[in-house]
């Protein structure tokens, strides 16, 4: 199963994601980030495992979600991906998993606890 994480605002929430990456056995790994972060992001070794897209989330909401669904297309083999969206906001959400539905894929929520990874 791919997964699918949002790198953006919050604080901790990259180690959120990070740790999911780490820890998960993942088929691939796409980072979805905004284009100010995308610097930052290759400097953390957990940028190493996966691909990084970066969007500008100041664009419309259609533009963005057409973008984003675009990009992540041809990157999705199987019928459903893991999602963590514990970074950003509510614009980048909204428009990453409309994104995502309309590729169409399912979606399963992940999320890093002190137990392991957490699937929703």
């Amino acid at each position: 199963m791919e997964l699918i994480a949002l790198l953006s605002s919050g604080k901790g929430t990259w180690g959120q994601v990070a740790g999911l990456i780490n820890k998960g056995e993942w088929d691939n790994v796409i980072l979805i980030c905004p284009e100010y972060a995308r610097q930052n992001l290759l400097g953390f070794d957990f940028s190493k495992k996966g691909e990084i897209l970066s969007f500008n989330f100041d664009k419309p909401i259609t533009e963005l979600i057409k973008e984003i669904k675009e990009k992540l297309k041809p990157k999705i083999k199987g019928m459903e991906v893991a999602l963590s969206i514990a970074s950003g906001e509510g614009k980048e959400h909204m428009t990453l998993i409309s994104a995502i539905l309309q590729v169409p894929v399912g979606i399963k929520f992940v999320a890093l606890t002190k137990e392991g990874i957490l699937e929703f």
